[in-house]
């Protein structure tokens, strides 16, 4: 059964689902792969665009790689009250589990900037148990 992760901050909710993908590792070269779908529904009353992205992904030795950029799979999506948007992307680890977090820069409907945040969720093999609840 896949985890799913949940958060909400100033009426938005992050809801994360990663996923293992066996085809595309290869633990024989220390390669682990997952998969993660992310929806990011506004419950306030006024739309939020999604500006940006700042991930802290941390491997199972401790290592922490930071990943930022502007919005996500190459879109900054405009969130319409009641709306959500969705999108899957991956992640590869040197170890067979770790963990990601981060938060997304959104705009209010005024210009005002404010971060969202994404809740920790664990890369964890499917046969193992999870790290975080």
């Amino acid at each position: 059964m896949e985890a799913m992760y949940e958060r909400v901050t100033r009426g938005v909710r992050v809801t994360v689902t990663p996923e293992f993908q066996s085809d595309r590792s290869e633990p024989d070269e220390n390669r682990w792969f997952w998969s993660y779908t992310i929806e990011i529904t506004n419950l306030g009353e006024a739309p939020v665009r999604l500006r940006a992205r700042r991930w802290l992904i941390t491997d199972a030795n401790g290592r922490r790689q930071e990943v930022t950029g502007p919005g996500v799979v190459g879109e900054q999506p405009l969130i319409a009250p009641g709306e959500s948007f969705e999108y899957t992307s991956g992640c590869p680890l040197g170890t067979p589990s770790g963990f990601m977090e981060g938060h997304y820069r959104m705009e209010d409907s005024g210009g005002g900037l404010f971060e969202v945040e994404i809740p920790a969720f664990s890369l964890d093999l499917p046969q193992t148990n999870r790290v975080l609840n």
